[in-house]
């Protein structure tokens, strides 16, 4: 089913895009020739830069916040199916990370490149409450299913509720590494842009997890009417 299929796509869809213009890039030496997962010799944002692999940066990750928005609303929704009374504090909380994330990302593209001190804040905004956005609504939904799994018994996705939180305590635990080395580091741009390309990577996986997870409970969502 197509619905199910979202959080598969939400989590290729940006390493396309970034890995995809890292690579086009690189190819027409538009950046440097590495690997920035160990050199951590450029940014995430430098790949979308930078044309022609701007183009297909710019062009996925326009449309990104959008799928975002609605795997956390089809979230909630299977969180619900699976825990009828699901606290109301989870679904906001779940939606409202969500969108804020969204509007961040929006925010980070729109501004990507420019230069002039304004720009250059709200491009600083797009990015960390981006990240902050997407973390949070993560953590939640985690948290959510793990209580489920522990209340119902429900043995079937334990482990793949384990993994995603597993994924987000690492995402935590890289966070504060980062803070710690660039107090620390002298290269401190260097160990950033390498836990940023990491933390990038760890996310994407948990949308994976998701995924799985919607498969092993057969989600879908089905459309009525009732007669006039």
């Amino acid at each position: 089913m197509l619905i199910r299929s979202l959080p598969l796509l939400a989590g290729i869809a940006p390493l396309v895009a970034i890995f995809g213009a890292l690579w086009i890039g690189v190819a027409s030496d538009a950046l440097p020739s590495c690997f920035p997962l160990i050199d951590g010799c450029i940014s995430i944002s430098a790949t979308g830069r930078k044309p022609p692999g701007s183009f297909l940066f710019r062009s996925v990750m326009a449309t990104q916040p959008v799928l975002l928005v609605v795997v956390w609303y089809f979230s909630v929704l299977w969180l619900r199916s699976l825990d009828p009374e699901l606290r109301r504090s989870t679904t906001v909380a779940i939606l409202t990370s969500g969108i804020v994330g969204s509007v961040a990302l929006i925010t980070y593209v729109t501004f990507l490149g420019t230069k002039e001190p304004i720009y250059e804040f709200m491009r600083r905004f797009g990015i960390y409450f981006g990240f902050l956005g997407v973390g949070v609504a993560q953590i939640v939904v985690a948290v959510a299913l793990r209580r489920i799994c522990r209340s119902s018994r429900q043995r079937r996705f334990v482990k793949t509720a384990r993994v995603m939180l597993g994924l987000c305590a690492a995402v935590l635990a890289l966070g504060i590494l980062n803070m710690f080395l660039k107090r620390v580091v002298d290269d401190a741009d260097s160990s950033e842009n390498r836990i940023e390309w990491i933390v990038f990577v760890v996310m994407q996986c948990y949308f994976f997890a998701l995924y799985h997870a919607w498969q092993l409970t057969d989600f879908g969502v089905s459309v009525s009417t009732r007669d006039a």
